[in-house]
């Protein structure tokens, strides 16, 4: 989301999230683990075509499967065409998204390169 900028002191100016709550083709989602929220999402469904708006899983928790568990649920949960995509410089997203997307859809996925953005493609009936 390009409106959300670090800004010199280190911290994050506030910015409008309304439209994940009001807007009914946006969708938000916190992971949780017991009663501590780990993680959220942000989706865009409009009946065509998912995307993955913004996806976040804490550091503590990354690596132990909660961030491959969380996009399943998320994936079944929207039956469709899913678009996910990363800046080419956010290796660490590409590598979890290739992984992620390769083993849920047993490698039933597309990616395409454009505008330093890496973007996996797939349907839900892929998943396994």
């Amino acid at each position: 989301m390009p409106e959300i900028k670090l800004e010199s002191n280190f911290k994050y100016k506030p910015f409008d999230l309304s439209q994940n709550w009001e807007d009914e083709t946006h969708f938000a989602y916190f992971f949780c683990l017991k009663t501590e929220v780990i993680g959220f999402a942000l989706i865009e469904s409009n009946k065509k075509i998912n995307t993955v708006l913004e996806f976040f899983v804490l550091a503590s928790y990354q690596g132990k499967g909660f961030g491959k568990a969380a996009a399943r649920n998320i994936f079944k949960a929207f039956d469709g065409y899913w678009n996910v995509s990363q800046i080419e410089k956010n290796q660490p997203a590409l590598a979890f998204w290739r992984k992620t997307i390769s083993d849920i859809t047993n490698g039933g996925m597309e990616e395409v390169y454009e505008n330093r953005t890496y973007v996996q493609k797939f349907h839900t009936s892929s998943i396994v």
